[in-house]
């Protein structure tokens, strides 16, 4: 049933949204001072059950898009969802009921709960992917045959763009090049659904599952020990630890409105004698150990600093930040034929099949047994 979201709801939500996130989806800190800073002003916001969607009324989703780097440095000025919501009502004709997140992420989780506030509507408990993907296409609603378009950017100094393309993959193609142009990084409403099209498309209970996940690594001090904090986590996120070291090097760059790079971490403990790399397009895309691959996107491959089990954000990884890399299953509706042409390996340009992660982990223990 529908409930309010307070601080402590937020501050839960943005550190198990950043988990979800995959290495991406944006900065979890910033995007909670955004968020905290919205209901400081106007109060909680509602969150709305799936089922409690009116099945008629009209929901966009509220977010970012661009490089997750540069969200560091250039910050929203407040006023962009009121702008964009406004525009979408007129090429609508229609109010706005309610908005949800696009994607778990760190910053992307909380951009919903800055527009709610704002503009005083519900939030609804489902998103468009169940984790963080990088391109707007990538999105159940696409799987199921929905428009990412009309979709409105903007940014802080004023620019609104409207764009209404003849396909999902034109949006990500015209919509990331206005971004380049407003600074690498702007402000998204898109994805217009009705309350039972988001039901039946959507990944559902996504920020519950962040505030499961966050509410965990928030008290994960009060475990015996960190190690049995991980084996819960593991447990309740349906994951794998599949690499525990300390980052040597690092490869970061910006290009075309995403980061692109490279993650080598130098094994501890079991895995000393072992190198892990972890390749990135804003999100984590695949993870080899002494370069055999062990998980790949759609499935989650995702940072915990050894010590708090809180997420590492690919633009917050450091040298010699000792970290486990976690393995978690995608959703079920990106394990399909579809799914996989959609957001597999080999449409990142990877030479490999995509194999579940479960799969791939049972192979790979089976073989450092031998």
């Amino acid at each position: 049933m529908s409930r309010k979201l307070y601080a402590e709801d937020i501050n839960q939500i943005a550190t198990g949204a950043a988990l979800l996130g995959a290495g991406g989806g944006g900065n979890p800190y910033i995007g909670k001072l955004m968020a905290l800073s919205m209901i400081k002003k106007n109060g909680p916001v509602t969150l709305l059950s799936p089922e409690e969607a009116p099945d008629e009324e009209l929901f966009v989703s509220a977010s970012g898009i661009g490089a997750p780097a540069v969200s560091m440095e250039k910050f929203p000025n407040g006023s962009e969802f009121r702008r964009s919501f406004e525009m979408m009502e007129s090429y609508y004709g229609k109010k706005i009921y309610g908005t949800f997140p696009i994607e778990a992420g760190g910053i992307n989780s909380m951009m919903p709960i800055v527009a709610a506030s704002d503009m005083n509507m519900p939030i609804v408990d489902a998103d468009g992917m169940g984790r963080a993907f990088p391109e707007l296409q990538m999105s159940t609603f696409v799987l199921a045959g929905h428009s990412v378009t009309p979709m409105v950017l903007t940014d802080e100094r004023g620019n609104t763009s409207l764009i209404n393309t003849i396909d999902p993959v034109w949006a990500e193609k015209i919509g990331r090049n206005v971004t380049v142009q407003m600074g690498a990084t702007a402000t998204s409403a898109s994805d217009g659904l009705t309350g039972k099209e988001l039901r039946e498309a959507g990944v559902l209970g996504i920020m519950t599952k962040s505030q499961k996940i966050g509410t965990l690594i928030q008290h994960a001090n009060e475990f015996d020990s960190v190690d049995q904090a991980l084996l819960e986590l593991l447990k309740i996120t349906n994951g794998f630890r599949l690499f525990t070291g300390k980052i040597t090097d690092i490869e970061h760059t910006t290009k075309g409105g995403f980061n692109f790079g490279e993650t080598i971490i130098h094994g501890l403990n079991e895995d000393s004698e072992s190198t892990g790399q972890i390749s990135f397009q804003n999100e984590n895309i695949i993870f080899k150990v002494n370069d055999k691959v062990l998980a790949t996107a759609p499935d989650l491959i995702t940072m915990v600093d050894v010590d708090t089990l809180q997420p590492v954000t690919n633009e917050e990884i450091k040298y010699g930040k000792r970290v486990h890399v976690l393995g978690l299953p995608a959703n079920d509706k990106w394990r399909t034929p579809a799914g996989i042409k959609s957001v597999g390996p080999r449409y990142f340009k990877y030479d490999v099949d995509y194999v579940p992660i479960e799969t791939r982990y049972k192979n790979f223990v089976e073989e450092k047994g031998e």
